[in-house]
């Protein structure tokens, strides 16, 4: 019997996914502080110590929850994540897409590649539809408090995970399987048969290796805000761009089925080929 054909779509997801940032839709209002007020003290940290913009927030993150009195467990993470609210289709789309690409003979898996934070990730109603959530994440004490970085993904470490799906070394502690050598045909995951979906500057990296590498990639935008998609198409960053409406019969959903067609196309061609 034929085995299904293995893809991935990977996605960012602050202004891909969801409109705004994670931490603004319930952690920051509970700081009482604006988003503003928020991200200002971040970015200017990072700025006068010359810091990782990553880093800077999670420490601002840590102080000012101390400052407030305010718990930071695993848990209380999860439930600020259950208060994000996402682009017009995104919960129902996950199904839908998967189903087709079965009817093709597809095995669809979906992987979150953000520089956000894992535990608010993992408090969302779409976080079972993803393989594996990669993110940015704390180490927690003794008591179960946030207390440092265990994991920070940025613009460039964010290519580390597209690697990892290639060579199917989900494992983030795994060092040496995802520097292993593995010749191309064996890879379980080809770079030709992986979607990126994403908004901003963070996620060139991530287009760019995998335009090189022969996959696909997709720009998207909120309403009254397509100039900085626009400009990841024209700089040949992203192949098309999208409006982030992930509803059945728009521009996303048109573009990952014909990539889903294209896939399966080459697959039976392939397959074709190799029958003796």
């Amino acid at each position: 019997m034929r085995r299904p054909i293995p893809m991935a779509i990977c996605y960012d997801f602050d202004g891909t996914l969801a409109p705004n940032n994670m931490q603004e839709y319930g952690f920051v209002k509970k700081l009482g502080m604006t988003p503003q007020e928020f991200w200002g003290i971040a970015n200017n940290l990072a700025k006068d110590q010359k810091g990782d913009e990553i880093l800077t927030y999670m420490k601002v993150t840590i102080d000012e929850s101390r400052k407030k009195n305010l718990p930071m467990t695993r848990e209380d993470f999860k439930a600020y994540g259950r208060d994000i609210t996402f682009f017009p289709g995104v919960e129902l789309y996950f199904d839908r897409i998967n189903q087709y690409a079965r009817s093709k003979g597809i095995n669809l898996q979906h992987f979150i590649i953000s520089s956000g934070l894992k535990e608010m990730l993992e408090g969302t109603s779409i976080a079972h539809q993803f393989t594996e959530i990669f993110a940015s994440s704390f180490l927690y004490n003794e008591t179960g408090a946030a207390v440092w970085p265990a994991m920070v993904l940025n613009y460039t470490s964010k290519t580390q995970y597209m690697f990892r799906i290639n060579k199917g070394c989900l494992d983030v502690t795994d060092t040496e399987g995802v520097n292993r050598h593995i010749a191309k045909e064996c890879k379980p995951l080809p770079f030709e048969n992986m979607i990126y979906i994403g908004d901003g500057i963070t996620d060139i990296p991530c287009m760019s290796m995998l335009n090189k590498a022969g996959g696909h990639t997709l720009a998207v935008y909120k309403e009254g805000q397509k100039e900085r998609a626009f400009g990841l198409n024209r700089d040949g960053r992203a192949h098309m761009v999208a409006p982030a409406d992930y509803r059945e019969g728009k521009k996303i959903d048109q573009f990952i089925k014909a990539v889903i067609d294209k896939i399966a196309a080459e697959g039976n061609l392939k397959y074709i080929i190799s029958k003796k």
